[in-house]
């Protein structure tokens, strides 16, 4: 039985306060649409409220509605690109400058980097009011210029021979610790603000 209009909407209502405010996921030119459809599908189903995707090489379309309806995008976010605010950006300092302009501190995806505060993903604290965290290209990671204008770097502790993951794999496990730390603060910030 298909879902009526309504009982869409009452879903949305109820998993709005689940939702983390002030949340956004940064992909820094990701080499493979497909990956982005892995990431929004991460990203709406962990409650992260919007998506940046820096395109330099100018390989999407400047209109979310447009990529919305590329096959590659919505069969992989399995209809999340549909619930999902995607904003797309020319360059990594555009982005950037928005982000800053607009009060966010950034956290890049990103090995131990020196001279930088460096946090394994589940000892770092992301209830900042406003947070962007940062991932990078597939094969070359974060760009040099987000690391220098980042709060910190973060990384996933791994124990195999291979130490790397896939993009869609390191956005849902470092996007489920955030909105995890985020969901909590949020919840004990309405608890006191009630009484």
């Amino acid at each position: 039985m298909e879902e009526t209009k309504s009982s869409i909407r009452q879903k949305a209502d109820e998993i709005k306060e689940y939702q983390c405010k002030n949340l956004i996921t940064v992909l820094e030119n990701p080499m493979d649409i497909k990956n982005i459809g892995s990431v929004i599908r991460n990203a709406n189903a962990l409650g992260v409220e919007k998506i940046y995707v820096v395109d330099s090489r100018k390989s999407l379309p400047d209109d979310w509605e447009e990529l919305r309806e590329r096959k590659s995008i919505s069969r992989i976010s399995v209809s999340a690109s549909k619930w999902t605010f995607v904003k797309r950006f020319n360059s990594t300092e555009e982005c950037l400058e928005h982000l800053e302009a607009n009060r966010f501190i950034s956290v890049v995806t990103s090995p131990h980097i020196k001279g930088k505060q460096n946090f394994i993903l589940h000892e770092a604290d992301y209830t900042q009011p406003k947070l962007a965290v940062w991932f990078g290209n597939e094969s070359r990671g974060v760009s040099d210029v987000v690391v220098q204008r980042s709060e910190s770097c973060i990384s996933i502790p791994m124990f195999g021979m291979i130490e790397s993951l896939n993009l869609a794999t390191t956005t849902g496990i470092v996007m489920y610790e955030v909105t995890k730390q985020r969901r909590e603060y949020q919840s004990k910030y309405k608890r006191a603000n009630r009484k």
